[in-house]
């Protein structure tokens, strides 16, 4: 065989490979998203760390941020960096703490930053992505299958996304962000509860309550 007929056998070869890949990673990353997403309510207790190798920072060095989210749908409440985040579905509230001040915005956190937020995690991986089936590894005895997201825009501030499905449960276990300046976030889920009794005003802010307490409201 002439070497351009290897070389054109080589290459349909590992372009049927890698359309296989993204189809198995779509169709478990489906299969997480409707699991999921068909849950009443959610929560979720995380940890968070992050890595530079370029300027010398490993997984570890730093003690990890913890934080919890309650999803309901596209609302969700949650506790981060020692901030309150409540989405209602129409409006976001950012209670600090510190200052004593909630800001008001008409929509959901934006993504312009390159950040992967709450409401967005059972979906944000069906646009903008090209997928493919990364390890199989064995995390605390749990067998974890990595799927790989590769931004489609080449100005986009994540190079890639990991994401970790626990293969018993199918749940997202872990996700881990790789951004153009080289660093590495990684979210690992520690706790899940499903289908808790939330109150009807869960997703909503008690503004009487805060405006009690002495908070300003923007």
């Amino acid at each position: 065989m002439k070497k351009t007929g290897i070389l054109f056998l080589s290459l349909f070869i590992a372009t049927v490979a890698f359309a296989q890949s993204a189809e198995k990673a779509k169709s478990l990353l489906d299969e997480v998203s409707a699991k999921m997403g068909a849950y009443e309510n959610m929560y979720i207790g995380f940890s968070q760390t992050l890595s530079n190798e370029e300027a010398g920072i490993k997984e570890g060095d730093e003690p990890p941020i913890n934080g919890e989210i309650n999803l309901k749908g596209e609302k969700y409440r949650l506790n981060y960096l020692g901030n309150h985040f409540i989405y209602d579905g129409a409006k976001l509230y950012v209670i600090n703490h510190d200052e004593k001040e909630i800001s008001i915005s008409d929509n959901d956190l934006s993504d312009d930053d390159g950040f992967i937020y709450p409401s967005k995690l059972l979906t944000f991986y069906k646009e903008g992505y090209n997928l493919e089936m990364g390890k199989l590894q064995n995390i605390k005895g749990k067998n974890i299958q990595f799927v790989t997201l590769n931004p489609i825009d080449s100005n986009s501030e994540i190079i890639m996304v990991e994401l970790g499905i626990d293969v018993k449960t199918k749940h997202i276990y872990k996700l881990i962000q790789t951004g153009i300046n080289a660093s590495k976030t990684m979210f690992t889920i520690n706790e899940f509860k499903k289908n808790e009794d939330l109150s009807e005003n869960f997703f909503s802010l008690n503004k009487t309550k805060y405006l009690s307490d002495n908070y300003t409201i923007d």
